[in-house]
């Protein structure tokens, strides 16, 4: 029912270096316009830059997150403790996520990018500073009340938590809601980092979170107890969350020299941030109402239930980061510097983004029904999660990936409302999404389990005979009901916004023709990836994994370049040159 919000670069990023010492490659907004209402040659090239800077930041993140994930299910597996930390993580994460990324994507990065556009350097760091004081309040005295209210938000949000479950939740809840409010001052950071086209390191930095809380798990996990192991994640996870943030600050107040803190509350472009803000937030709090309905649902689920929703939303974010997020943070700055110009240029971006989002997103989709099972025994097959869990686990995964095209799709094209300084519409479309979610993710939850709220037993439904049977444990499906409800509500989600969307910019999309040929080349991916997995004897999941995706990624790029899809003939097109580069004499 809900996505969190945590996103190939070519050679190496300016951004590993100092930004004084090497200036990252300008977007072609700095050059001259080509045919009025066209894309001149270049401008895609610039998006491509600027989203594989994205992409590589993300990519980076995204592996060691992987990694934690790995770390974590050795230690916890599906086990009570692995529900505490999920459930703990989601509850503080509404502070991240209602005024974070997604509020400030709305709201400030338009308004910040047209000033810099402009040349109003001064009024842009005023503004700068003016919400980044109003983000420190606001999250510091949200934090606040999550330390002291935590035992009434673990009982709201998670009935079914009880006795030894429900008291170590809030113990974690209480740690993470700090670390929300520094996500949330590294979500300003990133906003302005983004807007003066410096993609890399803000994406990148989740590498410090994730690094912290797999130190935490490396260095204690063998000397404690579970319940003492998981108060110690939380822990780890707060310092991490420091480090994003700190990583971030010197770069910013590198590139904006006018940064001045204040309310900014005579500042009438402060004041639009704050009313675009608005309708952002009551879009972000539809969602939050949508995660947390999935928390008081799979609360209710046999254990493992949370803990299964939680590793397959892992592997489904994978896609939606690198190649929705991507883009569309890419993209966001560059729409919102050309809001004057035509809406057909506007329109000719946002068609081009959603083919770059297409080409990766098909494959991923396919890649995640036929192959799924390899892909999670590859990723958390070991210790104490087992072959029963990786089952569980990539049914869940199958559920989420009906969302993937229509989820990925929707980034960009809310960033092009956001562009248009529209937030409402956005807001009020998930509303619509959450609402259908939590009506089909219960009736899809009980058709496969029991479940007992407030006395009340409903279900089991017609799905209730598909279980798995691991020793003296049952595994039940009922978190497959609520990831395959996200997948429903998403496509009327992105029906709904393309058909607004059409009235102000014209007919957006990847087009027909071309998804069906990315389809075949993905289908006869799979086809080969599944005659190889036949052939193979059993052998490490992960090596195994690498032998059949890797197959899998070459078949899909060479079908795909033989039917004239224009990235992945550039993407072969560049290995010869690439390779060139690394030859003897050269």
């Amino acid at each position: 029912m809900t996505e969190g919000e945590h996103t190939p670069a070519s050679g190496a990023p300016p951004e590993e270096t100092p930004p004084e010492a090497v200036p990252e490659p300008e977007s072609s907004a700095d050059t001259p316009q080509g045919t009025p209402g066209t894309a001149k040659e270049g401008e895609e090239d610039s998006g491509g830059r600027s989203s594989a800077l994205v992409g590589a930041g993300i990519l980076l993140s995204r592996i060691s997150g992987l990694v934690r994930e790995r770390i974590f299910a050795q230690f916890f597996g599906t086990s009570l403790y692995a529900d505490v930390f999920r459930a703990g993580l989601r509850m503080p994460n509404a502070l991240q996520n209602l005024l974070g990324e997604g509020t400030l994507s709305a709201s400030f990065i338009p308004v910040y990018s047209e000033l810099l556009e402009e040349g109003r350097e001064e009024e842009a760091g005023r503004v700068a500073g003016a919400i980044f004081a109003l983000l420190f309040c606001i999250a510091g005295a949200l934090a606040l009340l999550g330390v002291l209210l935590a035992p009434l938000i673990v009982s709201i949000f998670t009935p079914g938590f009880t006795g030894e479950r429900r008291e170590l939740t809030i113990t974690v809840v209480r740690i993470l809601f700090p670390m929300t409010g520094l996500l949330v001052l590294s979500a300003w950071s990133l906003g302005v980092l983004n807007s003066h086209r410096k993609f890399f390191v803000p994406y990148v930095a989740p590498v410090l979170w994730n690094g912290a809380m797999i130190g935490t798990l490396l260095f204690l996990g063998a000397g404690m107890t579970m319940d003492a192991l998981v108060v110690a994640l939380a822990w780890g996870a707060l310092v991490g969350g420091g480090l994003q943030f700190a990583i971030q600050l010197p770069w910013v107040l590198r590139l904006d020299k006018s940064i001045r803190l204040s309310l900014g509350r005579k500042m009438e472009n402060v004041r639009e941030v704050v009313r675009n803000a608005g309708p952002a937030i009551m879009g972000r709090g539809v969602v939050q109402v949508s995660g947390y309905l999935d928390m008081v649902l799979a609360s209710l689920l046999a254990i493992g239930g949370v803990a299964a929703i939680g590793y397959a939303q892992t592997l489904y974010m994978l896609p939606v980061s690198l190649f929705g997020m991507s883009v569309a943070a890419a993209e966001l700055p560059e729409l919102s510097r050309r809001r004057g110009q035509t809406m057909v240029l506007l329109q000719d971006r946002t068609n081009r983004g959603l083919q770059r989002i297409a080409f990766y997103v098909v494959a991923s989709f396919v890649a995640f029904m036929a192959l799924g099972d390899v892909i999670v025994a590859a990723l958390y097959q070991t210790g104490e999660f087992g072959r029963a869990q990786t089952l569980l686990v990539y049914a869940t995964l199958a559920g989420y990936g009906l969302a993937l095209m229509a989820s990925t799709s929707t980034r960009l094209l809310n960033s092009t409302f956001f562009a248009l300084r529209d937030t409402k519409t956005p807001a009020v479309y998930a509303g619509v999404r959450v609402a259908l979610a939590a009506v089909i993710g219960f009736t899809l939850m009980v058709q496969f389990e029991s479940v007992t709220l407030f006395g009340l037993t409903v279900g089991p439904g017609v799905f209730s005979w598909l279980t798995i049977e691991d020793g003296d444990t049952i595994w039940y499906f009922g978190a497959v009901g609520l990831s395959t409800a996200t997948g429903i509500a998403a496509w009327v989600e992105w029906f709904l916004l393309r058909r607004k969307l059409r009235g102000s910019v014209g007919k957006v999309g990847a087009g027909a023709a071309p998804l069906l040929r990315l389809f075949a080349a993905a289908a006869a991916a799979a086809v080969v990836a599944w005659g190889a997995r036949l052939i193979l004897p059993e052998f490490q999941p992960t090596l195994r994994a690498v032998v059949i995706l890797g197959l899998f990624g070459v078949v899909y790029y060479l079908v795909a370049a033989a039917l004239g899809n224009p990235e992945a003939r550039g993407t072969l097109n560049r290995i010869p040159q690439t390779a060139r580069r690394f030859l003897p004499g050269r």
